[in-house]
């Protein structure tokens, strides 16, 4: 009789990406054993507690996830009707994170909630260093906060160009509107206008972050970010030790839940891992930064930009979440050297 092997077959590893996988139904929702112990009795999954339960437990799943990627990613997105940008650490839009971001300038101007056909993904940006992204994150807060509470006289004053774009195209309206407002010039706008001229932040955000980029390379030039900079006390050491310390902890309990999701998606065939492999992009090598644009042309808004800096385009997508990078298929270079004039020859 012939003798048969069995032959191990090792399964098939997928790494997913902490900051993509938020949205996912089974980790807002993981799934928990029915008749589980919950608050000191077995609960069914229709009853309120087990669905408060797993909520909550949801919750804890996320943080959990975010803390991986904590600070290296910026996401932006825009308001497509009043032009408001407002900035996350995370792909998807949390709901208090964004009204927070958005001030009163007059009636109807603070949405009552988020309305997330409302916000479309603007731009990315991306970075190597947890210290450095969370500190151009609180920049970047702190110039849309400033703009916004104290904006600069120039931008909410009548002139000639802004008559030229608010002008009707019809001309007896048009006369009537020359009537009325050309001997204003230089004066403040209306309530109205000037709330929709200090609440269209598309163009600023974009100077807003060259500007952040820029200052943060002379900070890193002065030591930011190295923890050697300038004298600690000992009770600050002491605080430092204790807070580590607390980091330490939450660590490892984010990484016991973690480790339970991969053990919950994974099977025979395919072992699921939840890594960053932003350390592993060639774009974010030796300190450099990365900029993913829904349309690339608005990096245009921006007087210049570091040389540090490296462009990219983000992929298309149907929701309101954040894509990834657009991928870059090999294709047939036909020209990839620099254009020359060709010189005259000499009689």
């Amino acid at each position: 009789m012939a003798s048969s092997t069995s032959s191990f077959t090792k399964p098939f590893q997928k790494i997913l990406d902490p900051t993509k996988i938020g949205t996912w139904n089974v980790v807002r929702r993981p799934p928990i054993e029915n008749k589980s112990v919950i608050q000191g009795k077995t609960r069914e999954q229709g009853s309120n507690a087990f669905k408060t339960h797993q909520s909550k437990e949801g919750t804890r799943l996320r943080k959990a996830l975010n803390a991986l990627t904590h600070g290296k990613n910026i996401f932006v997105y825009h308001n497509i009707r009043t032009n408001q940008v407002v900035y996350s650490l995370t792909r998807y839009l949390e709901k208090n994170n964004v009204l927070r971001q958005l001030f009163y300038h007059g009636k109807k101007t603070v949405p009552a909630t988020l309305r997330k056909d409302m916000w479309v993904p603007y731009y990315s940006v991306h970075f190597a260093d947890t210290k450095i992204g969370l500190r151009a994150y609180h920049l970047l807060r702190e110039f849309s906060m400033q703009r916004q509470l104290s904006p600069p006289r120039e931008m909410i004053t009548i002139s000639d160009r802004y008559l030229d774009q608010k002008r009707p195209r019809d001309p007896e309206k048009a006369k009537e509107f020359d009537e009325k407002y050309m001997s204003k010039i230089g004066w403040l706008m209306e309530k109205k206008e000037r709330a929709r001229v200090v609440m269209d932040q598309k163009a600023t955000s974009v100077a807003d972050v060259a500007a952040v980029l820029a200052i943060q390379e002379e900070e890193v030039r002065n030591g930011f970010a190295d923890g050697k900079r300038g004298y600690i006390t000992r009770s600050a050491r002491r605080r430092r030790r204790e807070a580590r310390k607390k980091e330490e902890e939450y660590a490892n309990k984010a990484a016991g839940r973690i480790a339970s999701f991969e053990e919950t998606l994974s099977s025979k065939v395919v072992d699921y891992k939840v890594e960053d492999t932003s350390q592993n992009d060639p774009a974010l090598q030796g300190g450099n930064v990365k900029v993913l644009w829904t349309d690339v042309h608005d990096a245009r808004f921006a007087e210049a930009w570091p040389e540090r800096v490296r462009h990219g385009e983000l992929d298309l997508s149907r929701d309101h979440v954040m894509p990834g990078q657009k991928p870059i298929y090999d294709v047939e270079v036909l020209a990839d050297d620099a254009f020359k004039e060709k010189e005259a020859k000499q009689a």
